[in-house]
């Protein structure tokens, strides 16, 4: 892969034609290129979510991962930039995994419970001066503004308050600031973050290639039993295509093969693992 780190961003036509370049000829190093020259501003991304308590190492492999994403699915055609279009997978794959991987959301799945994490302590802010007193009035306010229950408001509150929250008010030399803004980040710089990220962008962008050596109804397979959150089961497979389940077995079989040993081409090396799903 090459290295792009250190070099700015591209200009629209180039954009357009590295992104032509992938698509329809399959040319690895034009996404190679459309990725690493997008590492920086995924890094900039990456620190504006460092107030969630997350190693700014995982956030910036959760940026990195949403612009390979958005490098597979960009649209020359469509007249947007990369990067506009990149930012919202980059912010969707950092969320998911402060909701998968911070203890006080553990449980916060419903979309209510969700908007409620990252929106209660602004609306408290704005409802009462300060996001560290919640009352009566507020919770019905903040209810009725986010469409949630009474209830969800309340218990979001003592999530919330049961760990250390960043935006605790302390007061610093006569100043009243968040005590995010006094924590110091021990974390390595982006520099040396984006070095170490880089074998794992290779092994990305090798999936990404070996997907399209796949027919239609092999990539279908594929993504659903080895890429899906929750892989549906081989009878549930094969209703939807209706096959039997031992022609989806099949195709999984012959699919994965053939994208261990296109990866195994690409990064001349030992092939991607990907996680097999059960057989039921």
């Amino acid at each position: 892969m090459k290295s792009g780190s250190k070099q700015g961003l591209l200009e629209p036509e180039q954009e357009r034609q590295l992104a032509r370049r992938w698509h329809e000829l399959g040319d690895r190093n034009a996404a190679d290129e459309l990725v690493t020259r997008h590492l920086r501003f995924a890094a900039k991304v990456a620190r504006g979510y460092k107030g969630y308590g997350l190693p700014l190492a995982d956030l910036v492999a959760e940026a990195n991962l949403g612009l390979v994403i958005a490098a597979s699915r960009f649209d020359p055609n469509r007249g947007a930039r990369f990067s506009t279009y990149a930012l919202c997978w980059m912010k969707a794959t950092i969320l998911d995994c402060v909701l998968r991987s911070w203890s006080l959301v553990r449980i916060g799945t419903t979309g209510a419970q969700k908007k409620l994490f990252f929106r209660l302590r602004n609306e408290m802010s704005r409802l009462v001066g300060t996001p560290m007193q919640l009352n009566a009035q507020a919770v019905e306010a903040i209810a009725s503004n986010l469409g949630v229950a009474s209830r969800e408001v309340i218990e979001m509150d003592c999530r919330l308050r049961g760990d250390a929250s960043l935006n605790r008010a302390i007061n610093d030399e006569g100043q009243t600031v968040e005590w995010e803004a006094m924590l110091v980040d021990p974390a390595p710089n982006a520099e040396t973050i984006l070095v170490e990220q880089e074998e794992g962008f290779r092994k990305k962008v090798a999936l990404f290639a070996a997907l399209n050596m796949l027919t239609e109804r092999q990539r279908r397979v594929f993504l659903a039993r080895r890429l899906a959150q929750k892989p549906p089961t081989l009878d549930q497979l094969a209703h939807k295509m209706s096959v039997s389940a031992e022609r989806v077995r099949q195709i999984e079989a012959q699919a994965f093969a053939k994208v261990k040993q296109a990866v195994r081409d690409h990064l001349g090396a030992a092939p991607l693992r990907l996680g097999a799903t059960g057989s039921g």
